[in-house]
């Protein structure tokens, strides 16, 4: 059986945080036309470019099968699945990693399950890593 790669994404990645704050700059120059320029069809290919720079931004964890996206606050998982389960670290009681699936228990005692079957197994120790390395800097 193969497995699938999981892809993993810090948000605190200083690339894209200049990318998405030079789209909102293109924006704004492009929609308030704050440059007055010679070719008034200019200001809105700048805003065009704005806005494709933040499809690009907001559409990286649909590139990829399996993603995983963080930051200090909390995780999108997105396994073999379209949508993502959003869980904020404050909320999250325990993790354990049993037979490739992971399992979250919420503080709620609610329970969250992922198969990470068809997932590599450095990558599946990598995404409870995080998580419980995040859950515990929360609670400090």
């Amino acid at each position: 059986m193969e497995t699938k790669k999981i892809q993993f994404d810090n948000m605190n990645n200083w690339i894209w945080i200049v990318i998405l704050i030079l789209s909102l700059i293109f924006i704004l120059i492009g929609s308030f036309e704050l440059i007055e320029f010679e070719n008034p069809k200019l200001n809105k290919s700048i805003s065009a470019i704005g806005f494709f720079l933040q499809v690009i931004y907001f559409s990286k964890m649909f590139w990829y099968k399996n993603y995983v996206q963080w930051n200090k606050k909390g995780v999108v998982v997105r396994i073999n699945s379209y949508m993502g389960k959003t869980l904020r670290f404050d909320e999250i009681k325990k993790t354990e990693l049993i037979e490739k699936k992971l399992i979250i228990t919420k503080d709620n005692g609610t329970t969250v399950t992922f198969d990470l079957n068809k997932t590599a197994e450095s990558d599946q120790q990598k995404l409870n890593e995080i998580i419980v390395k995040n859950t515990i800097a929360n609670t400090v």
